[in-house]
């Protein structure tokens, strides 16, 4: 069967072209914004914001956290870029599955199935509990991946590429410690 010309509805997209956009992407946001391009600090705006909502006085003023003050202030806009750009790469993860075809069919995918069953309880509870530990990572390295890898790798910083490889080195002792070397015959290609 010929694939589709049109690259929407492919299962699988060049990396050099999604490299290449992501990096036009990043210049426009420096272009336009004058800022980076980054997810984690939306989540921690969104949290500050529900707290001043609830709670102000812990947000701002005497005795405020000094974390939460610095992210939120009278001025802070309800919405800013990155909140839209997070909601905007999960609009498009879904409009993409569902192009391609390849909507997800399983909610337990074969290689945690295999290591730790097919209980889909347990995998949200830990898919959940591991994107905790990623943000709690994330904001106690002062970025994302896509704020250190991809904003502050174009930038040469040297902090995000020590972070990236950190990143990429505790990704490959995670997956060793969770599935082992026998884990690889599980995942599909």
């Amino acid at each position: 069967m010929a694939e589709s010309t049109n690259v929407l509805t492919h299962k699988r997209w060049s990396p050099y072209a999604v490299g290449a956009g992501i990096g036009v992407l990043s210049w426009i946001t420096f272009l336009t914004m004058d800022k980076a391009l980054g997810t984690s600090s939306s989540f921690v705006h969104a949290v500050g914001l529900a707290t001043w909502f609830g709670a102000p006085g812990v947000v701002s003023g005497e005795g405020a956290n000094a974390y939460l003050a610095k992210e939120i202030s009278a001025k802070t806009p309800m919405f800013d870029w990155q909140v839209f750009l997070v909601i905007g790469v999960a609009i498009g993860a879904f409009v993409s599955s569902r192009l391609s075809g390849d909507a997800v069919k399983e909610c337990v995918p074969g290689l945690w199935s295999w290591r730790f069953g097919p209980n889909k309880a347990v995998r949200y509870v830990g898919a959940f509990v591991a994107g905790l530990v990623m943000m709690f990572g994330a904001r106690l390295a002062g970025g994302c991946t896509s704020g250190h890898g991809i904003s502050g790798g174009l930038q040469l910083a040297v902090s995000s590429w020590v972070f990236f490889l950190c990143t990429f080195a505790a990704g490959v002792v995670t997956a060793f410690a969770l599935f082992g070397i026998k884990g690889r015959a599980h995942v599909l290609d």
